[in-house]
């Protein structure tokens, strides 16, 4: 009986494993016109945790700014733990860094807008993210550097 070599994926479960809300200024900030500044920052990566599974991470920073002070500032980390058989090595950084993150974008944007509206602001609902852009991008970005280390360490004439 032949082993089964047949790529095979599984997402095995979603979590948040790390969250924090903040809302220095409140309950001052409530009484103040709503016309926020909001930062954004996003990251994801994915580590491999045993033979079969890796988990992914998607992790936000949001901090919202309001008549020039902190109205609020949420930390989330969004996991998903997938099984991964048998994948092409050319198609598993691919898979971490763009499909996975995919899949947990909405968990995370919704986690999001539950803590915001639970601190008692409005609604904040992430735009959606092109995380196989922002790959892709890493990817090259990852190459020029590589290109531009190994032409500095060519032997000059």
């Amino acid at each position: 009986m032949a082993e089964n070599q047949q790529p095979q994926f599984a997402l095995q479960r979603i979590y948040v494993k790390d969250v924090s809300f903040e809302a220095p200024n409140s309950p001052a900030a409530f009484t103040k016109a709503w016309k926020p500044e909001i930062k954004l920052d996003l990251n994801s990566g994915g580590r491999k945790v045993d033979e079969q599974h890796y988990e992914v991470s998607v992790k936000v920073t949001i901090t919202a700014t309001n008549d020039g002070e902190t109205a609020f500032l949420v930390e989330l980390v969004q996991c998903g733990l997938f099984a991964m058989v048998n994948i092409p090595e050319q198609q598993l950084g691919q898979m971490l860094g763009a499909m996975c993150p995919n899949i947990l974008f909405p968990y995370l944007r919704e986690s999001i807008d539950n803590l915001v509206v639970k601190g008692g602001f409005p609604a904040l609902m992430l735009a959606p993210i092109n995380f196989e852009a922002l790959y892709q991008k890493r990817v090259q970005e990852a190459q020029a550097a590589a290109a531009e280390q190994s032409s500095a360490e060519q032997p000059t004439h």
